[in-house]
């Protein structure tokens, strides 16, 4: 009786074998899982680049080579990375309707979707900028004092120091930001698209670039206030001196008129 009631298993016993199996199970997914959405993530990523190949090479080759090579009527892409491509064709920028100084915005031919499968192939030709994340160009608690100083050394040289755009050489422009979407204005920095210098983390990093969005985003806001007042629709000295000369003068051409007439009649008198 002393014997069979030894080898009697603890009323416990099924509840750690049990725990036990689960472990396991458990140690099982977790070797494996992360395997099985590796290889999920980079087979999605290689349908995308697919895709992407055949959008190009029916709106893109003509001009840029069909490996992306370039040609006499567009430029390489390789390196350029996705972010460039996001920027330029979520614009409307490409492809462009004819040869020109600049390609002007418009209005998108693709989806965005479509989009993200031409940035995944023209980023497989070569490394590149990133298409950013929402969390790098957020605003969010990015400094807008200092942004703006960044702003005023680094764009508006071109851009304006209210962002409304400006005129450079030989037909070609600094368009204006008013309206333009804080993930392109990232873009834009991160890549240099047409006449704008490239502004890589190393040159300047990600906070400043957050920065910067942010102080566009507030002067572009219909709330934001003019400390000096009118402002003749930001456009600097050029609306200010045409100002001045068609109601300046012609208000003391108007003054002189009539001092002028008073006095005729104070002789004749």
């Amino acid at each position: 009786m002393k014997k069979l009631s030894a080898r009697r298993r603890h009323p416990l016993a099924a509840i750690v074998v049990l725990l036990l199996a689960l472990a396991a199970t458990g140690g099982l997914y977790a070797a494996f899982a992360p395997a099985d959405k590796a290889q999920a993530d980079e087979t999605a990523q290689s349908l995308a680049i697919e895709e992407g190949k055949k959008l190009y090479t029916v709106g893109c080759a003509s001009c840029h080579g069909t490996g992306g090579e370039g040609t006499t009527d567009g430029p390489s892409l390789v390196g350029v990375g996705s972010a460039a491509v996001d920027f330029q064709v979520s614009t409307g920028r490409m492809p462009a309707q004819q040869p020109g100084a600049q390609a002007p915005k418009k209005k998108a031919i693709y989806t965005q979707a479509e989009i993200d499968q031409l940035a995944a192939y023209v980023a497989s030709l070569g490394a590149g900028p990133i298409t950013p994340t929402e969390k790098q160009y957020s605003p969010t608690g990015a400094d807008v004092a200092k942004g703006g100083d960044l702003f005023r050394n680094n764009c508006a040289q071109c851009h304006n120091f209210s962002g409304k755009g400006g005129a450079l050489t030989e037909g070609k422009y600094a368009p204006t930001l008013e309206g333009v979407s804080a993930k392109h204005i990232y873009e834009a920095m991160q890549t240099g698209p047409q006449n704008m210098p490239s502004f890589p983390d190393g040159i300047m990093p990600e906070q400043e670039k957050r920065d910067i969005v942010a102080y566009v985003r507030e002067m572009n806001d219909s709330q934001a206030e003019s400390p000096g007042g009118l402002s003749l629709g930001a456009l600097g000295p050029v609306t200010e001196g045409l100002f001045a000369w068609v109601f300046g003068l012609g208000a003391l051409i108007a003054v002189a008129v009539w001092v002028a007439a008073h006095t005729a009649k104070a002789k004749k008198s």
